[in-house]
Order: C-alpha cells, then structure tokens, then sequence
C-alpha cells in the first residue's frame, strides 16, 4: 500500500495553520483553526482508509476495482464532519457572546490566571500551608493543620490559631468567642 505524498503534504499544512490559528487569542481565527484541522482530520481518514475500491455495497461488483473500499473510513469522516460542525457552532455561539458582552473579538488573561502566573514557587499556592516546604511545595510530617496521617487537628489542640481563617472551612466554623477567651489573636 502506498500514500499519495501530495495529500499527504496538504494534511501537513493544514494541521500546522490550524493548531497555528487555534492558538490565537481572536474567537473568529480560533473558530478558522478548529476548521482547518478537522478538514486536516478528514483528510488524514481518507488517506489512512486505503486505496480506492468498489462501493462498500455486498453483492455490488465494480468494473474498476476488484475489491471493496474501507467502508469505516467514511463512516468515520462522516462523524467527523459531524463533531466538527458541531464544535465550530458553539464556538460560534461562545464568540457572539463575548463580542456581545465586551465588543471585543479577543480573548483577555483572567485576573485569577494572572494571580497564579505571579506566584513565585509551589508553596504559595493556597492548596499549601504553612509547614510545607517552600521551595518544592511538598507537605511535611508537620502540618499546620493536619496530624501526621493527614487528619485535621481539632481547634483546641492546635498550638496556634494565626491561620484561623484558613480552618474554617475545614472544621465547619469556629466560635470566635471561644477563641477569644483562651486569649488566641483573632484576625
């Protein structure tokens, strides 16, 4: 079995405009982009499914070809038609939506992604406390919050309540007026 290196070629150049174009921070290249790799995606199914053939029809002789063509290279094209068009509706729609909400066709850094790409190292990431390490992030034996097996510590036994913010979530709330008659700092 040989390839047509032509096609082969062009499926190529597709796929490379298209991841190309879905890089892009525009809606409308995006929405090129997811195109041109899904023909690039079809393409590549065609090639894959093998030599022209008879139609993929039992009984049905071809004066052409002696043998059947690959009948689930076109079902699968099919699908992949399918999908395609699907996906390039609702980035169709997700682009209307933003252009409706800010006029604008591109696609801005969220202030949380930002928040995140300024943090220096693992350990400051908020899944973190204080006792892990600060320059891989990784826990240690010694948790602010935790035992050694991993189980929350119960307010009262903790040496130290600075993090109290931080706690509340885990042991469901916290009496602050307790806090504040064993003298701990409330923030």
């Amino acid at each position: 079995m040989s390839a047509n290196l032509v096609l082969l070629v062009v499926i190529g150049v597709l796929v490379s405009c298209g991841v190309y174009l879905i890089l892009e921070r525009s809606v409308t290249k995006m929405l090129l982009g997811l195109v041109l790799f899904g023909n690039a995606v079809n393409l590549l199914i065609l090639t894959v499914g093998g030599a022209d053939g008879a139609p993929a029809i039992v009984g049905r002789e071809s004066e052409v070809s002696e043998r059947m063509s690959d009948p689930l290279a076109q079902a699968m094209i099919l699908t992949a038609i399918v999908i395609t068009m699907g996906v390039a509706a609702f980035v169709l729609a997700l682009g209307y939506r933003s252009f409706t909400m800010t006029t604008q066709d591109t696609v801005e850094d969220d202030p949380e992604d930002l928040k995140v790409a300024s943090r220096r190292s693992r350990a400051d990431a908020p899944d973190r406390d204080r006792s892990d390490d600060p320059e891989t992030g990784a826990a240690t034996p010694l948790g602010d919050a935790f035992d050694a097996h991993g189980n929350p510590i119960p307010l009262d036994q903790l040496p130290s309540l600075e993090d109290i913010e931080g706690y509340e979530e885990l042991h469901g709330g916290v009496d602050r007026r307790e806090t504040a008659q064993r003298g701990d700092r409330i923030p």
